[in-house]
This record gives structure tokens, C-alpha cells and sequence, in this order.
């Protein structure tokens, strides 16, 4: 607002926008039956008023009416009949400072049942001392409705704080004036964008100055106050606006427009957040009120794969569901989708107790909230523990197991190779087991896009997971691994893996560390110009795991249609534009935030893929393909895997390079395997004998292998 008070050529604060907020305060402060009577008192007041006027309307003479004369029982008669028709219809229960258009039809429905018992009283009124022209009666209902929904409408701008600037004809937050806040321009000028107005309006943190709108007829028109300008007046609308952010009001519009959008802010000096779907706003999620920072997956340009209710449902409803890993990003959101699909029981598989108990208390909520009659089990328990997943499996009669436990940050894994292998693999090998033994219907496997041609240590320990749940898939008697291998067992499993690339905003991804350099104000960091990745959102990943489980027929790897990968500098690039900073660079040497290119990390790939063949099928859903891919016998895996938990025992590096190299297609190692605890082992003059010696009880996973 001081905008417009500088283009005045006056420091001076207009007469009309000095706000009375003692006065106003002092009328917000009063009890609820002292407003109410003050109400009344000033209705019965307008009432007399529009009833004189009528009068006086119809007879052109300031003294046709007789208030104290011929007329008292009609002045009398107005009040008596009119407030309690107010009354029945609640216009003294509603809070000024909210009343909308809902509360102006009450008004209007009020004062003409009012009108209509009045004109009955006129004329059922035996020959009156003084004439009533019956025209009067209708001037009077006209006067009133004007004048009772007139003093609302003025009482909910005064109470808000928002005054009618003489200059603009438009209404203003008078608090504006004396303390700029955000100067923000709405982008949508429908529903969405209108409904955000008002709660801007209402809470005065934010100023709104402008509409931007694709609707080109509207451009150059006035809704609600504020100018509406087309998408090719953005820059006319910067210099004569000055907008400090754009919030986007188009919750219904795809993520390919809303890509585009976001492309045509990009170049222009303001921020952009959006507003929250409507979904969320009916669900009580979030309010009107809350708005966020554009979400990385508007910039991708691809919508979301929309699930199959039949194929979500298969595995789901009415069933003994359970999760490992239950409390990662991937796994929680498997929970909160599964919990929508009305499971009878829900396990919790989770070794960190803090998200245990973190998703667990999110999901009570959500189940007392919405009613649902279903019972959720926490186990605090990791997947290395092949007695206690066998249990629990067996106990509770499970039929669908989502196994979402894995070390998954490439550089992390690559420099603790022991961890990696025992967690990722041998867990897989271990939950697989359980559901084999305890007869478990179906058995799903969360895998990567680094299972193919890996370059690091959790692509190798991601397909060798794969590889198990295939060679147990095809075995009709397979016999079990370690501990538990004296006799073959029925195999009543279906095993499936799902494939998939990045999950934008899980623990560990770039998005959140990008956020965080901005916030700090730079540099971004990215490791290499070229580096590319797929990209999908955290709940379409977890709604392609469920509905892909439920297509298995037993050793499947399915894969999603995931459209183009996407430059890991241009997303950096792209989200410090919309957060209103300028990037640092050689055409802008003054620029705000810098990327700065620090290269590869140990294990890391330019680029990822989803396939390791291209033979590839269709499946019954459109965005989903199965992969055809080469896989071991079991007895031939469960050779390799003696070796491979017989190297890590040892800690013998070189050995777990051959065995990745002779079991993985297309592993190509960056450089010669290090494993920070060996290191410091073999620093310290650690001997064969001493880590033989020691392995059992660091390794107690290791120690129970039949090598």
C-alpha cells in the first residue's frame, strides 16, 4: 500500500485509511449479548428510518409521516413485527466480520417476510387515524433490505480492516497503509483464486494486488478489487504492481500446465508458491489459509499415474497387510495408501523406533479420525532377524508382504559395503524366507533403477535381492538357506519386484538438500552438468508398488512408464528462479545463489535405467510394463550367496568385487571396493585371525550362514 501512497505525492495517510482500531477493538472486546443489543438497536433504528423515507418517497412531503401522530402504531407495529422474523432467521447469531453471501440471502428472505407482515397489518388495520399508501409498504421493504444488508456488509469491511480507496475503487486493508506486508498477484482468477483472496483478506499477512489469468477475455478487468492481467502482461504488471511472490490458485490444473506456468514465472524476479488441492482442504489436512512452495513435481512436466481401484484393492482389503521398513519415506507412505484400502490388519515392521512410532501415531489418528475398523501392529524388529520375521508372519496369518527395508543413499553404501550387503540382500533373503515358510500369499519387493548396470554397492545389493525373489519364484521345492536348510518347503509365495527411479522428497533425496542450500543462501550443489535421473512422486511410487503386487504372477519385475529423465542442474536451476533469487553465473555475475559442480560421487552414474533388456511387456495397466529379464537357478544363487556372506565375514573386499561381478549384468565398478570399518581395521594391524575371531559377535547375522 505504500505504493500507491507514494504515487499520490503525499506521506500523508489519506483521511479514509486512518483506521479507528481503538474504537474497533473496543466493539471486538464486547460480551456477545452486549453486541446483540447493539444490533437491534441500531436495526430498529434503520427500521424507522426506511419506513419514514417511504413516506416521504411516495408523497414528497418530509412530514407525511406522523411518527408520534396519526402513524405511532405503524412505527410501533414495524419493530415488533420485524425483529423476531430476525430473530427465527438468525441474523443475530452471525459474526459480523464473516458474513458472506449466504448471510445477505438470509437478510433478504428476513426483510421481506417482515414487509409481508406488515402489509398485512395495514391492512387488516380498522380505519386508520392517518393514511398508509399501500406503494409505501413495498418503498419500505426495498429501504430496509438496502439498509440492513448494507450496515453488514460495511461493518464486515470496517471489522476486517478494509476500507474503499477512492482513487483505485477498490477496497483496501487499511493496515496495509500503516505496515506493508507481502505484496503478492494471484495467478487464477476463478473459484480457487477467489477463495484464496479472502482468506489473504482475512488474516493480512499477505496483500494481494492482482489477478494473472489464462482467460484472455478477463484481462483488464476488475474481480474483487483487483486488476486482472493476461500471462503476456506480467512484466507491465511487475513494473505497475510490484509484486513480491505469485501464489498459483489452480489446484484442478495438470502437472504439464502447471509446468508451463511455472516456466513463464521462471524469468520474472518473485517468488511462487501454490495453494493446496481442494482434496486436502475437504480431508482438514491443511487450510485455505496454508500455502506452500512449489512442488518439484509441477516442474516435471508428467502427471501422475492414476491407480486402478480393482488392482489396489486385490491384495488389500480384508487382508493381514505388512510392511518392513514401515517407517522410511517409501514405507510410510505404503502404510497410508494400504490404510485407505481397508485392510483388517496392518504390521509395522520397522528397526528405528522413532519412526515406528512416528507413522504408527500418524496412522491412529487417521484410523480414529475416519472411523475405520482396523487393528495396526508395531513391531520394533529389523529384517536380519530371521526367527522374529517368521514369527510374526506366521502368527498373524499375513497374506501381503510390502518389503521396503534397505539401505538406499548410494555414497553411504558404498563406503559401508558389510551393512549394505547383510542389510539389503541377506534381510531381502531372510523376509523372502519367513514368507516362504510361514506361507505368505504375496510378497513384494521395493527395487531400484541402480539394480541396472549398477556402478555401486546398493545397485549390486538391490539386483542380487532381485535375483533372490526370481530363483525362489521359479523353484516349486526350494530349499531354504543358513540356518533353516534342512528341509525343502512348499513354495505358496508369489514374489514380485517393482522398479522405479527416484522418489522425490524421501529421506536422502537431492530435492530437500537443494531447499536447504537455498534457505542458506547457496552455493546449490550438483555433481555433475550432465547427471540426469527419473523422477516420481513419493505416493505414485507406492501406489505402483501395490497395484504391481497384485499383477505378479510369480517372479515378475515390473517397471513404470516414467516419461523423460530430467537434468539434475536445470531442476537446481529452476527452483532457485522460484524462490525468487537470481542464479550466479557468467551472464549474471551479480546473480544470488551460485551452483557449483562438485563432481560424481563415489558409486554414482550419469545416467539410470530402468531395463536391463528391452524385452519388455504390457500389463493390464497402461503406465505399467513387465521386464523379461535373465535370472539364476536357485541352487546356483544359493552357492554364490554361501561365498558372498563367507567374503563379508572376512571382510574379504576383493572376493564380494568377483562374486558382484560373475552375479550382476553390466556391474562396472568405479575403483577398488573400501569399506570404512576395514579400513580402520587393517590401519590398526587388525590380523585374519582377530576379525575371524571378533566377526561372530559383530556380525551375529553373518555368524549363523553355513559357509
Amino acid at each position: 500500500m505504500s505504493h500507491i501512497v507514494t504515487r499520490q505525492k503525499s506521506t500523508a495517510v489519506p483521511p479514509i485509511a486512518r483506521p479507528p482500531s481503538a474504537l474497533r477493538a473496543r466493539l471486538l472486546a464486547l460480551p456477545r449479548r452486549h453486541k446483540r443489543l447493539l444490533q437491534v438497536t441500531v436495526d430498529t433504528c434503520l427500521i424507522w428510518l426506511a419506513l419514514w423515507l417511504a413516506f416521504y418517497l411516495r408523497l414528497d412531503d418530509v412530514y407525511a409521516a406522523q411518527p408520534f401522530g396519526g402513524h405511532a402504531w405503524l412505527f410501533i407495529a414495524a419493530p415488533l413485527l420485524t425483529l423476531p422474523v430476525f430473530f427465527g432467521f438468525g441474523l443475530y447469531r452471525a459474526v459480523m466480520r464473516y458474513v458472506g453471501y449466504q448471510a445477505l440471502a438470509t437478510v433478504a428472505m428476513a426483510t421481506s417476510m417482515s414487509a409481508a407482515l406488515l402489509a398485512i397489518a395495514v391492512s387488516l388495520h380498522p380505519e386508520p387515524p392517518a393514511i398508509v399508501p399501500r406503494s409505501a409498504v413495498i418503498i419500505y421493504w426495498l429501504l430496509s433490505l438496502m439498509f440492513i444488508a448494507g450496515l453488514r456488509l460495511a461493518m464486515r469491511q470496517y471489522f476486517r480492516g478494509v476500507a474503499f480507496n477512492l482513487h483505485s475503487g477498490s477496497f483496501l486493508h487499511i493496515n496495509q497503509l500503516r505496515d506493508p506486508k507481502v505484496r503478492v498477484a494471484i495467478y487464477g482468477a476463478g473459484d480457487a483464486g477467489n477463495q484464496l483472496l479472502m482468506a489473504l483478506r482475512l488474516n493480512n499477512e499477505r496483500h494481494p494486488v492482482a489477478f494473472i489469468d489464462d482467460n484472455l477475455e478477463l484481462a483488464g478487468r476488475i474481480i474483487a478489487g483487483l486488476p486482472v492481467f493476461g500471462p503476456g502482461e506480467i512484466a507491465r504488471m511487475l513494473m505497475e504492481k510490484n509484486p513480491q511472490e505469485v501464489l498459483l490458485a489452480i489446484p484442478s490444473a495438470s502437472r504439464a500446465r502447471r509446468a508451463e506456468i511455472v516456466r513463464l514465472l521462471a524469468p520474472y524476479p518473485f517468488s511462487v508458491r501454490t495453494i493446496p488441492g481442494f482434496m486436502d482442504l475437504a480431508s482438514g489436512r491443511v487450510q485455505v489459509q496454508d500455502l506452500r512452495e512449489v512442488d518439484i513435481s509441477d516442474l516435471l512436466g508428467r502427471d501422475s499415474v492414476q491407480p486402478d481401484q480393482q488392482l489396489f484393492e486385490r491384495c488389500i482389503r480384508d487382508q493381514v497387510v505388512m510392511v518392513t521398513g514401515a517407517g522410511g519415506s517409501i514405507g510410510a507412505e505404503l502404510c497410508r495408501q494400504i490404510v485407505q484400502n481397508r485392510p483388517r490388519t496392518l504390521i509395522l515392521f520397522e528397526q528405528s523406533e522413532f519412526n515406528l512410532y512416528s507413522i504408527q501415531s500418524e496412522l491412529d489418528r487417521h484410523v480414529k479420525f475416519a472411523g475405520i475398523d482396523l487393528k495396526i501392529i508395531p513391531v520394533l524388529s529389523s529384517v536380519r532377524n530371521q526367527e522374529r520375521l517368521f514369527n510374526v508372519m506366521s502368527i498373524w496369518k499375513v497374506d501381503t508382504v510390502y518389503h521396503a527395508a534397505a539401505y538406499k543413499h548410494v555414497p553411504m553404501v558404498e563406503r559401508n559395503i558389510a551393512e549394505g550387503i547383510i542389510n539389503n540382500i541377506f534381510g531381502t533373503l531372510y523376509s523372502a524366507q519367513a514368507a516362504l515358510r510361514a506361507g505368505v500369499p504375496n510378497f513384494v519387493l521395493i527395487s531400484t533403477d541402480k539394480a541396472v548396470r549398477p556402478t555401486n554397492i546398493m545397485g549390486c545389493t538391490k539386483r542380487v535381492a532381485e535375483l533372490v525373489l526370481q530363483a525362489l519364484a521359479c523353484e516349486a521345492l526350494p530349499c531354504p538357506y543358513g540356518s533353516f536348510a534342512e528341509h525343502s518347503i512348499p513354495n505358496r509365495t508369489r514374489f514380485t519386484m517393482v522398479r522405479f527411479g527416484n522418489v522425490l522428497g524421501s529421506s536422502g533425496s537431492v530435492i530437500p538438500l537443494f531447499r536447504e542450500q537455498i534457505r542458506a543462501g547457496g552455493p546449490v550443489t550438483v555433481t555433475h552438468p550432465e547427471i540426469t535421473r527419473y523422477f516420481m512422486t513419493i505416493p505414485e511410487a507406492a501406489q505402483l508398488v501395490i497395484q504391481a503386487g497384485a499383477m505378479g504372477q510369480g517372479g515378475d519385475v515390473f517397471v513404470l512408464d516414467m516419461g523423460e529423465p530430467v537434468k539434475i542442474a536445470e531442476l537446481a536451476r529452476k527452483m532457485i528462479l522460484l524462490s525468487g533469487l537470481s542464479v550466479c553465473s557468467p551472464h549474471n555475475p551479480n546473480g544470488d545463489i551460485d551452483i557449483e559442480f562438485v563432481g560424481l560421487r563415489p558409486g554414482e552414474k550419469l545416467y539410470e535405467e530402468l531395463l536391463i533388456g528391452e524385452n519388455v511387456s504390457a500389463t493390464e495397466h497402461p503406465m505399467i510394463m513387465r521386464a523379461n529379464e535373465t535370472h539364476l537357478e536357485w541352487e546356483q544363487l544359493k552357492s554364490a550367496l554361501t561365498e558372498l556372506g563367507k567374503a563379508v565375514k572376512y571382510d574379504n573386499y576383493p572376493r564380494i568385487r568377483e562374486l558382484f561381478l560373475e552375479l550382476v549384468d553390466g556391474y562396472k565398478p568405479d575403483d577398488e571396493l573400501v569399506d570404512w570399518i576395514d579400513v580402520q581395521q587393517r590401519s590398526a594391524g587388525a590380523s585374519a585371525r582377530d576379525v575371524d575371531r571378533f566377526a561372530p559377535a559383530i556380525r551375529p547375522e553373518i555368524a549363523q550362514f553355513e559357509v
